[in-house]
């Protein structure tokens, strides 16, 4: 055997390496090459320890291992069997192909598991250079869920060099269920979960709030809560990730991906994530960062769910400004001096905040403590900019005591799974609320009568071309809870009083 391929994570996406290893006369000694970090160094012990304890009989050679390209940073105890196997087969007549070897080696030559392998493998599934990999047996059911890829499941060091030797059958593993429902369309599976922990059976009145709210829901569009405290805003965000739209497989993946990467444990659950960080959080964390190695954020960890800011006009000027690009390019670039790495983040982003400092303005119980300097000075945090790509404004109303709840999340997930099927028989990429300048012409017709009222509101409210944008896109989700085809003066009437005044 003269090489074995393995991987390691640039940012977010994986690089193949290659693992090889040469035996030269000279003191004996075991040294690795090729840019590896702490972790891969201190793996000459785990390797050596397990190979020993395995019966591998060290000759008195220097024995380098290379970790190819060499002017690629390494870095995870993932390669430890890779290079214990070019070692202990070195003299070994085998051909592996293109087969991947990943796992941790413990002292005793068992394989274990790390956080590192699923994302390492995807990224190498999606970029089509993986077909079969040798893995830990206890990485196989997680590994399962990614498709077109034959494993090779093994326990410990000694399983892993007879099954390259041909001498034992590979472990298997059939592929893993998702849990909850499917919706196949367009040659497509979806998957989605009837499970409403958080009910919007618990918000009482607002009928305004939770009509918007299944809007947002059903495009996946952008919303802006005002309202006073205690009012319903953030009850109502938390319930909103359970009526959102099905996911599909890469999407489930995705967002194990980044929840690996983040340092979370994965669920793969055919639910959406919900991020909510504190309004004191920095911009690093909020958007990654990292003095050497770029690291991923929470808009990163909320790509395909929601992103929630409540409070919202008491974080950072800084963080407030740097959402304009993942909400308009549903992009973020990290550059950093050794490292670069771009994510998705196609996120729904909610924000909740109250209408003055003290939280009284638009109440008719309490006066508002606030001066007229106060008040100028907390909404001047929010730029315009900023507020023109968030496409539903709600004011909220003042809590009564005869608020009745009205309609539960059961209901309203089934509309947004109706309005998803819709959106993806249209042959749509992306959902309403993330579509294009282009997709938008496509894909939201509107009728004459439309036509005419659309024109008019830009010419009275002096729309910009991203307000008409945003328009078009909540009327045309409007359009599809009503199972229809093309947005008619009803449904853009409706989009249009959603807007920010």
């Amino acid at each position: 055997m003269k090489h074995l391929l393995s991987a390691t994570l640039d940012g977010l996406d994986a690089k193949p390496v290659d693992v090889e290893a040469t035996f030269t006369k000279g003191l004996p000694a075991f040294g690795i090459v090729g840019l590896g970090s702490t972790s891969i160094q201190e793996s000459k012990e785990r390797v050596k320890s397990a190979l020993l304890t395995n019966g591998f009989s060290f000759p008195p050679l220097k024995i380098t291992v290379n970790l190819s390209p060499s002017d690629l940073q390494k870095s995870g105890s993932h390669i430890d069997l890779a290079i214990a196997l070019v070692i202990a087969l070195q003299n070994e007549e085998i051909d592996p192909g293109d087969l991947y070897v990943f796992g941790e080696l413990g002292l005793d030559g068992t394989l274990k598991d790390t956080r590192s392998i699923f994302p390492i493998l995807l990224s190498l599934k999606n970029q089509n250079l993986v077909s079969k990999a040798m893995v830990p047996r206890a990485s196989l059911e997680k590994l399962s869920l990614i498709p077109g890829i034959r494993y090779f499941g093994v326990d410990n060091l000694t399983e892993a060099i007879a099954v390259c030797k041909g001498e034992e059958p590979p472990a298997t593993i059939e592929a893993t269920p998702i849990e909850g429902e499917t919706l196949s369309l367009r040659n497509e599976t979806f998957h989605f979960i009837r499970d409403y922990p958080d009910d919007f059976q618990d918000v009482k009145g607002q009928e305004v709030a939770k009509r918007a709210a299944l809007i947002a829901a059903a495009g996946m569009h952008n919303m802006l809560m005002e309202g006073s405290p205690g009012c319903g805003k953030s009850m109502i965000a938390k319930r909103l990730r359970h009526i959102l739209p099905p996911m599909s497989l890469d999407e489930i993946l995705r967002a194990n991906q980044y929840a690996l990467l983040g340092d979370e444990e994965p669920s793969f659950r055919p639910k959406r994530p919900f991020r909510s960080p504190h309004h004191s959080a920095s911009k690093p964390s909020v958007f990654g960062g990292g003095s050497n190695q770029a690291r991923i954020g929470e808009v990163a960890l909320a790509n395909g769910g929601i992103l929630f800011f409540d409070e919202f006009p008491h974080f950072q000027k800084s963080v407030l400004e740097a959402l304009r690009e993942p909400l308009q390019d549903h992009r973020v670039l990290i550059s950093r001096v050794n490292s670069k790495v771009e994510y998705a983040t196609r996120f729904m982003f909610v924000a909740a905040q109250n209408p003055c400092p003290c939280g009284n303005l638009l109440s008719n119980v309490h006066p508002c403590r606030c001066s007229d300097l106060e008040i100028k000075r907390y909404k001047q945090r929010l730029s315009d900019p900023l507020l023109d790509r968030i496409e539903i404004y709600v004011q909220m109303q003042e809590s009564d005591p005869e608020d009745r709840p009205s309609v539960d999340s059961g209901t309203m997930h089934e509309k947004v799974v109706e309005a998803f099927r819709r959106q993806m028989e249209r042959g749509q990429r992306h959902l309403n609320g993330k579509l294009g300048e282009k997709e938008i012409e496509t894909f939201c017709p509107l009728d004459t009568e439309a036509e005419t009222l659309l024109l008019k509101a830009v010419n009275n409210f002096g729309l910009s071309h991203r307000s008409v944008a945003n328009v078009k896109k909540v009327a045309r989700t409007i359009a599809d809870l009503a199972g229809s085809d093309t947005i008619e003066k009803t449904h853009l009437l409706e989009s249009l009083s959603f807007r920010r005044r």
